[in-house]
């Protein structure tokens, strides 16, 4: 799905864009997941782990901006990706009624409302698409995320111990969230 182009002003004064992506981000976008993963642990996989080629995520941002079940908003300042989102459902009958989303943002720009505001959009667009109930998880600790999720109105509804396993052999739960529309 294509989002419409828009700008909005953040807490300090800059000026970001959001966008859908298109094939021609491709190298910027993998450049952007290697650095916002090296950024947190709080991520599902570690930089070195950003290892899709060009021409596969070329392919799969296409596959998004085709879709009518997919959405996916690039934040962009002064012309460099620093932040996405994606929001997502499966059309089949017995999950049609629930989508789920993911977002990231470099450190950067942590606390400037840019989370809030791609959360607004993906709400609007989940509710144009009739979803009645949004989920995530993340990774035990990101604390910061979950005041994120508290407050557009995700709930924890379960956490799954030991799914992630840290380079220095600590596990970590995976924390379910989810928001009624």
């Amino acid at each position: 799905m294509i989002f419409p182009t828009k700008t909005i002003i953040l807490k300090n004064g800059q000026t970001a864009t959001f966008r859908s992506p298109t094939p021609k981000d491709a190298s910027a976008m993998l450049a952007f997941l290697r650095n916002v993963a090296a950024e947190t642990e709080h991520l599902i996989r570690y930089p070195e782990e950003c290892l899709t080629d060009v021409k596969v995520e070329e392919e799969f941002l296409c596959d998004i901006c085709r879709s009518e079940t997919n959405m996916m908003i690039l934040c962009e300042i002064d012309g460099e990706i620093i932040g996405n989102c994606h929001l997502w459902y499966t059309p089949r009958i017995k999950l049609r009624h629930r989508g789920e989303v993911a977002i990231a943002l470099l450190k950067k720009y942590w606390g400037l409302s840019i989370g809030s505001a791609m959360f607004e959009e993906m709400i609007v667009q989940a509710r144009s698409w009739e979803l009645e109930l949004l989920s995530l998880s993340y990774i035990e600790g990101n604390d910061r995320a979950r005041g994120l999720y508290e407050k557009v109105g995700f709930r924890e509804v379960a956490r799954i111990p030991d799914v992630y396993r840290l380079k220095n052999g600590s596990m970590r739960h995976d924390i379910w969230m989810m928001k009624k529309l």
